[in-house]
């Protein structure tokens, strides 16, 4: 008699994460296209700080971008992040993102200057960043700590600008929230049991 483990194997939960941050990177394009060719239409849906109404925006706005440079200053971080934050397991990321994002648009809403318009995947940027950073010594997992501190030596620095309230034109509030939302994620969604 044999047994096979229920686990899936680090190849298929690679392919697993390199599909979805795919998919999800994708996305993102597809929505600036559209943006594009309506004449920015979509604009709209970012976040206006302290209207009622916005609240709605608050999870769109982070799936949206003023122009395509702005989107592609967030695609590779945001991929290689995403990627090696799902590596973890799909679902645990996907509750981690939806942490962030809730988290980054609300406190965008909040403390954004008034009649400032916020959108973009930075906030998410910053908060994967932090989870990565920290979530290995979260779950104490050894592996975990080196990719954290791998990424931290390799984008900390651009990491450190992004949150200068002297770098005009991007929310450093929207990086800086996100940041902290991505290591309080990696406090909420930590695992219960270490495992190799």
């Amino acid at each position: 008699m044999s047994t096979t483990s229920l686990e899936p194997s680090r190849t298929d939960r690679a392919k697993a994460a390199g599909k979805l941050m795919l998919a999800w990177v994708a996305l993102l394009w597809a929505l600036e296209a559209v943006d594009h060719v309506t004449g920015h239409s979509l604009d709209t849906y970012g976040i206006t700080p302290r209207e009622p109404a916005e609240l709605a925006d608050v999870v769109p706005a982070s799936f949206l971008h003023f122009g395509f440079g702005h989107l592609a200053s967030n695609t590779v971080p945001l991929l290689v992040f995403g990627f090696l934050a799902a590596l973890g397991g799909i679902r645990r990321f996907l509750a981690v993102a939806a942490l962030i994002i809730v988290a980054d648009g609300v406190g965008v809403w909040l403390i954004s200057p008034p009649g400032s318009n916020t959108a973009g995947a930075s906030g998410l940027v910053f908060g994967l960043f932090g989870y990565l950073l920290v979530r290995g010594f979260v779950d104490r997992r050894p592996v975990d700590i080196g990719v954290g501190l791998a990424v931290g030596a390799i984008w900390g620095s651009s990491i450190l600008l992004g949150l200068s309230p002297a770098n005009t034109g991007v929310s450093w509030q929207g990086h800086l929230i996100g940041l902290v939302a991505g290591v309080v994620a990696a406090f909420v969604f930590r695992r219960s049991a270490v495992r190799p």
